[in-house]
């Protein structure tokens, strides 16, 4: 392994190199793997009690062979939830919009699918009681890692520096809940990750 550089170089890498791995397992998954992950991860994280009795809660819309989150957007949304979702900017922030039923997602940059609704600014972002996260893993402690964009590093931002204290909640496949993670200083643990198989709880 590469000696660690004074800015955390090795981290970088070992980071990449572990993206890389997850993503090759994802593409590997068959729609069949897909389709039912989705049912079972909705049924899953309807039992939290972060989402039963969130009235804002700050979703995302699952595309290709992410761990899918569309059962859940249709479930919370027939439940009265108010679901936000993002609308990607091009400095790579985030804006946010009501979930308004799939009718109302519009195919967007990059291959995402966002709502067509009004846009509510960076900010909407901290009325949510719940957080849900996209990630390619999250290890013993609660430690996410992401796809290396920095959009949700930005949005984790924010709501520390405003005091917001959302539950923050990771859908994944199951292997992807690991030992480890490259962890750098940015980093902020999440409170559960969600999996077909179970749910399993953090303290941040």
């Amino acid at each position: 392994m590469a000696s660690t550089d004074s800015d955390g170089g090795t981290h970088r890498i070992d980071k990449a190199a572990l993206r890389g791995e997850l993503l090759d397992s994802r593409r590997r998954l068959t729609p069949d793997d897909v389709r039912d992950a989705d049912a079972a991860l909705a049924a899953r994280a309807l039992e939290l009690d972060e989402l039963s009795g969130a009235g804002t809660v700050a979703a995302y819309v699952s595309v290709g062979r992410e761990p899918g989150t569309r059962a859940l957007l249709t479930a919370l949304h027939a439940r009265g939830v108010r679901v936000l979702l993002p609308v990607l900017l091009p400095d790579n922030d985030l804006d946010w919009a009501a979930y308004d039923g799939d009718e109302h997602l519009a195919r967007a940059g990059r291959g995402l699918l966002e709502p067509d609704g009004p846009r509510l600014g960076p900010d909407a972002v901290l009325e949510a009681e719940t957080v849900l996260l996209p990630g390619l893993a999250v290890d013993d402690d609660g430690l996410r890692l992401g796809r290396g964009g920095g959009s949700y590093d930005r949005v984790l931002a924010r709501l520390a520096k405003a005091g917001a204290d959302p539950a923050l909640v990771v859908l994944l496949y199951d292997h992807e809940v690991v030992a480890r993670v490259p962890e750098e200083p940015h980093d902020h643990p999440v409170h559960a990750v969600v999996t077909p198989s179970g749910v399993r709880r953090f303290t941040p």
